[in-house]
């Protein structure tokens, strides 16, 4: 190879139209300035079918957006995959999904399903539940209860409300005298339930003791519960609503008991690994469950293949194979990953092909940096400096020919909502970029810089007239940049996505890509 390359992927920071909401655009970015002003860059997409997803009306992921940088391929993803499952029938012939069957009416117990009430396509799809609770009547099950988590971040902040009154008008044309389908607990994604990478255990007891237990303050309606958070704070953004408890008489209606069977409906890896390993490890020690209930449980997908979890699953994820990281094993090039904890799994876990297990302990050394735990809206900076005096350190070693690094700030505080945050997390990135340029300069390393998809880059949204802070991920294409001052580089014409970052890289080592491989760009 003719030289190290160093990847930065600054998370959420796209490139949109100007507009008052644009805190990228808007941040003080000197550094990102002066890469677009004087060294060689593109626009790459970052969404929709460049990523696997069903159509271009479906926002960019990072899970997805790591697998695409990862492995150079396009993969069916995510909701595009689950919907292959239900319209061709392979979901409810499945074994786990017969093993469920079976299990609910040999105990004559009740079917649960936990997940996200959204249809964002990051996590989930609420027409996804709808279906298996049609199919759970079809085939005689006669009582389900949901626990639904509420979204606001990749979709409207406050849009909760949409999709429990579009469940619960399903449920009300299925419930009849032989069915009862009915919501039995929740609460925002952010406050239980939804943590990752083990950032905030106690996050995912709260959720447990509510979904599981029934623990938690009681509301006769879900409605009622979301109505009377906003009351007592009107800007809440749903992800962060208190949990809530749907009671009868003083009596949860929803309790996991001995029996039952219990399904994660979320199709994402990242947030349910956690909920799956307190239902399916015998020795789960990261909170007290209280009672454990013995039920049969299952994920959508297999959320993390190497650790087999969860055991049992309604579809299969994508085989992904032939990956960068393989092709550097291979050539015998040693790589070096490092983030802090909310994307340490994405340069590992996801870029790496949803596999938790290196493909080299040799030449693959992973570095995760924790990630402090408070609102991100206060600490806009996160961990971007450690993560860059690690970087620099990788490339002082000179021990690595690929070292890549994830700047979360503009995803994580992009989701807050908060402007002013956003422009200042962005801001922070740049400044370490300037660092970065310069370690790139003086010890003569190709450094590469991209995003993974949008967020940072449209903070307020408009509804029926009213502007509002926007939480979702973007549409807008990503920048490929790359900067050696001895080197000479040029783009090709064409329609590139993330999927062509790894073959560029490939190139820029000299290396021959792999043929499944979407193209160089250079």
């Amino acid at each position: 190879m003719s030289k190290p390359i160093v990847l930065v992927i600054m998370d959420g920071v796209a490139l949109g139209p100007e507009t008052p909401g644009n805190a990228v655009a808007r941040a003080y970015t000197p550094n990102l300035d002066y890469l677009f002003a004087n060294h060689p860059w593109t626009k790459i997409k970052a969404h929709g079918t460049a990523v696997g997803l069903p159509d271009d009306s479906d926002m960019g992921n990072s899970e997805v957006g790591h697998n695409a940088l990862g492995c150079g391929q396009i993969y069916a993803q995510g909701a595009k995959l689950v919907n292959q499952s239900i319209e061709a029938g392979q979901m409810f012939f499945s074994e786990t999904w017969k093993a469920i069957v079976k299990n609910t009416k040999e105990n004559a117990s009740t079917l649960h399903f936990i997940g996200l009430l959204s249809d964002g396509n990051v996590h989930s799809n609420i027409d996804h539940l709808i279906a298996m609770v049609a199919q759970a009547k079809a085939e005689g099950l006669p009582k389900v209860r949901i626990h639904g988590l509420l979204d606001g971040r990749d979709v409207p902040a406050q849009s909760a409300l949409d999709y429990v009154d579009k469940l619960e008008q399903a449920l009300d044309g299925l419930n009849d005298d032989g069915f009862d389908a009915k919501i039995a607990s929740g609460g925002g994604r952010q406050r239980i339930t939804m943590d990752r990478y083990g950032a905030n255990w106690p996050m995912v007891k709260e959720g447990w003791d509510t979904h599981v237990h029934g623990i938690g303050e009681q509301f006769k309606t879900t409605t009622e519960a979301i109505t009377t958070a906003r009351n007592l704070a009107p800007n809440i953004i749903d992800q962060d609503l208190p949990p809530f408890v749907i009671a009868e008489n003083g009596a949860p209606i929803g309790k996991i008991c001995d029996g039952d069977s219990v399904v994660l409906f979320n199709f994402r890896g990242d947030r349910a690994i956690e909920l799956s390993q307190a239902f399916d490890l015998p020795n789960f020690d990261k909170f007290d469950r209280g009672v454990c209930p013995k039920v049969f449980y299952a994920g959508m997908l297999q959320y993390d293949g190497d650790l087999q979890l969860p055991k049992n699953f309604l579809v299969a994820p994508p085989n992904i194979t032939n990956t960068l990281s393989e092709l550097l094993v291979a050539n015998s090039i040693a790589q070096y990953a490092v983030s802090e904890t909310q994307k340490y799994g994405h340069v590992t876990y996801f870029w790496n092909g949803n596999k938790s297990e290196k493909f080299s302990d040799a030449l693959e050394t992973w570095q995760e940096i924790p990630s402090d735990i408070v609102p991100f809206e206060q600490r806009p900076w996160m961990k971007a400096a450690e993560i860059t005096d690690c970087v620099i350190e990788a490339i002082k070693s000179k021990k690595y020919g690929f070292i890549r690094a994830n700047m979360p700030n503009g995803d994580m505080v992009g989701h807050t909502g908060s402007f002013h945050a956003a422009e200042l997390s962005v801001g922070a990135v740049d400044l370490c970029l300037g660092r970065l340029i310069e370690a790139a300069k003086e010890h003569d390393v190709t450094l590469v810089v991209v995003a993974d998809h949008g967020n940072a880059d449209e903070m307020f949204e408009e509804a029926k007239g009213v502007m509002s802070p926007k939480t979702a991920h973007t549409l807008n294409p990503a920048p490929f940049i790359i900067y050696d001052t001895n080197r000479a580089v040029s783009f090709k014409e064409g329609n590139f996505g993330l999927a062509n970052v790894a073959a560029t890289i490939a190139h820029l080592m000299g290396l021959a890509p792999h043929p499944t491989w979407e193209k160089s760009m250079l």
